[in-house]
């Protein structure tokens, strides 16, 4: 099989703790890294790029954050939406004040704001965990979304309340705006997706990632260790609003074009949630296949009865959409709480073992 990594060992630390100790995991993220730069924008029409791919890109970024603070830190937080929405209306107000300055520096700057906001809202975690944490989280959501709606100095008062992305050029080349393409707009993102992706992995390999891990499995024994949980858990709630921050604002600049307050309700928020729960807690590559799932389902089934010669309404195939994820959550929650990643993690076990795989 394709897959046998037959001779390879782990003689020394650095190489166990690499990030694709396997050879063919290290060829296959080149490849598909190749497929996602080069093949993807050449073969790819606009309703493609701008309905399913910058989405949901934007869509796993997020759900890297929560899962950072979700799936290794062991904090639970229902308000990913509102911190989107602070990156979101922070990357306005810097294009405001700073016209000239290049478009991708607001964007990386306005994740450190949802930092700061993530910080203030993760302090209740000090002191309460599990479900009264959450409550804390869903209390910080309707907060921000009070804010965006009522202070007008947010959306430079504008009459709609509604925050509008200028146009945005970097060498000549829009790269927001109705000027701007998609296939301009996708291979930003998909740069600046891939950088943070790198980020984390080795945030979590690392010394902080340890420390959340240790803090998730059990915060008494990983103080008694020395491990501040102080510390530890405000940077699980700042790094992971960073990430939610800086994807709240490619949404409104790269890819909405315009957005208002509905758009950062708690819907996303819960949204977030389920790409975490479906995709795998506490997996990098969960977040990205739960948030393809998530988002292609309903695409795929607006468009698969057409194929077949079949006459669904829209709001038919929503509810089936309601039905289809509400039983996929339940599924995974009791079979297997880690999420397609983990299935994914078994496949290639298999495949690694073949033809010998039990």
């Amino acid at each position: 099989m394709f897959y046998r990594e037959t001779g390879q060992f782990k003689t020394s630390y650095r190489t166990d703790q690499a990030v694709f100790p396997i050879k063919q995991d290290a060829i296959g993220i080149w490849v598909l890294l190749a497929i996602l730069f080069i093949v993807v924008p050449l073969t790819f029409n606009d309703f493609w790029l701008n309905s399913i791919m910058i989405p949901t890109l934007i869509f796993s970024l997020a759900a890297i954050g929560l899962n950072l603070l979700l799936g290794y830190a062991g904090q639970i937080s229902l308000g990913t939406g509102g911190f989107m929405g602070v990156g979101a209306y922070s990357c306005y107000k810097l294009t405001t004040i700073f016209p000239d300055v290049n478009i991708l520096i607001p964007i990386l700057l306005s994740g450190f704001v949802a930092a700061a906001v993530g910080v203030l809202f993760g302090i209740p975690s000090l002191r309460i965990k599990g479900f009264y944490l959450a409550i804390a989280t869903l209390a910080s959501q309707f907060f921000l979304v009070w804010a965006f709606g009522r202070i007008e100095w947010l959306y430079n008062y504008n009459p709609s309340g509604a925050i509008e992305v200028p146009t945005r050029r970097i060498f000549d080349i829009a790269v927001t705006g109705p000027h701007a393409t998609s296939m301009t707009r996708y291979l930003i993102i998909l740069s600046i997706v891939v950088v943070l992706t790198w980020v984390a992995s080795n945030l979590v390999r690392g010394r902080i990632g340890r420390a959340w891990m240790a803090i998730r499995d059990m915060d008494i024994a990983a103080e008694l260790i020395g491990i501040k949980l102080l510390q530890t858990k405000l940077t699980a709630f700042a790094i992971s609003s960073y990430y939610a921050g800086v994807a709240g604002a490619l949404m409104v600049f790269m890819w909405l074009g315009a957005a208002e307050v509905e758009s950062f309700d708690i819907n996303h928020s819960f949204l977030i949630l389920f790409m975490v729960v479906i995709g795998g807690s506490g997996s990098l590559i969960g977040s990205f296949m739960g948030a393809a799932f998530i988002w292609v389902l309903p695409i795929f089934l607006r468009s698969a009865p057409d194929y077949i010669g079949l006459e669904i309404g829209a709001a038919t195939v929503e509810h089936i959409n309601f039905m289809v994820v509400g039983a996929l959550i339940i599924f995974f929650l009791i079979v297997e709480p880690n999420g397609i990643a983990r299935l994914w993690q078994i496949g290639k076990e298999k495949l690694r073992r073949w033809p010998f795989p039990y």
